[in-house]
């Protein structure tokens, strides 16, 4: 028997080594569709570029898509499990509402790239919720603060950057 068995059933539990094994499997499962997405942050713009498989020759490989609109200033590419993904993206959608709605303006970049971080830290503290298997990568352009790229891990991990990769 593993020295470790046991730390990987709850997602509150930390190994002795003070590792959170649930977090690792979130990461491999990015990892794991075989999919790698790149984006670049430039002076002016941001450019997102990313694979797509289709899993079945039926399928329209127009309906597949990992890119996405928040806003209409702020896009998000997915790299990980689909549905998690999805699920990432309404959460992003109704964040971005919320904030316009009481606020007045649209939400900045940065601060959706926090909120969203949050949900997803906030999923590895309570053993009831499990951490989603998807990466976002956050982009947009604006008037004030030019073009913005972030990247925000299923740990609630979240940084700008000039250039990231996610996936494998």
């Amino acid at each position: 028997m593993s020295r470790d068995a046991g730390y990987d059933r709850f997602l509150t539990i930390f190994s002795p080594e003070g590792r959170l094994y649930q977090i690792e499997y979130a990461k491999k499962a990015v990892d794991a569709g075989g999919l790698t997405t790149v984006a670049v942050r430039g002076k002016d713009s941001v450019c997102v570029v990313t694979q797509r498989k289709v899993p079945d020759r039926l399928v329209d490989p127009e309906s597949m898509t990992k890119i996405f609109n928040i806003t209409p200033k702020i896009g998000c590419v997915m790299t990980g499990l689909v549905a998690d993904g999805r699920s990432l993206v309404a959460q992003a959608r109704q964040e971005a509402y919320n904030f316009e709605y009481n606020n007045g303006y649209p939400i900045p970049c940065s601060f959706l790239a926090n909120r969203v971080a949050d949900l997803a830290q906030v999923n590895t503290q309570h053993a009831g919720r499990r951490t989603m298997g998807a990466d976002m990568v956050l982009c947009s352009i604006d008037d004030e603060s030019g073009s913005q790229l972030f990247h925000i891990d299923p740990a609630g991990h979240y940084f700008g950057y000039k250039a990231t990769a996610a996936g494998s």
